[in-house]
């Protein structure tokens, strides 16, 4: 009888090891948020893959990027006025000093990112006429 082991985790491995799920908020207008972002990433020799804006303010986009340039597209996310939560900030940290300590051998291989920013949508403000003031 022969007995094979199974690791859980082998299992639910990802093709791309650093798949990484992110939410954020936005100040930023929608459409310029898109902009801005995908001009950054592209700017750092990324691949944006799907990007879009909801007419309820919530930005998605979809790319990817060798980890050689992740610490300059968490800069751009961040130059971006990007609020990630905290769990984007831990694992794109993670994915920056794993990539740091373990440059020579996976520079070139290719991380995954699927944000989505909700945007504050500005309300718009009503002015009431001043009276009596000269």
């Amino acid at each position: 009888m022969r007995v094979t082991w199974v690791d859980p985790d082998e299992e639910r491995s990802s093709p791309i090891p650093w798949a990484l799920e992110m939410k954020a908020i936005s100040v930023e207008e929608p459409s310029r948020l898109v902009k801005t972002l995908t001009g950054g990433i592209l700017g750092c020799g990324g691949w944006v893959l799907s990007r879009g804006a909801s007419d309820s303010g919530t930005v998605s986009m979809l790319f990817e990027f060798e980890r050689h340039a992740c610490l300059d597209i968490y800069s751009v996310l961040i130059a971006a006025r990007l609020e990630l939560s905290q769990y984007g900030h831990i694992r794109f940290t993670e994915l920056c000093q794993c990539t740091r300590s373990r440059q020579q051998e996976c520079a070139s291989e290719i991380a995954s990112v699927d944000l989505e920013i909700q945007t504050l949508r500005a309300q718009p403000v009503a002015y009431a006429p001043r009276s009596g003031l000269a």
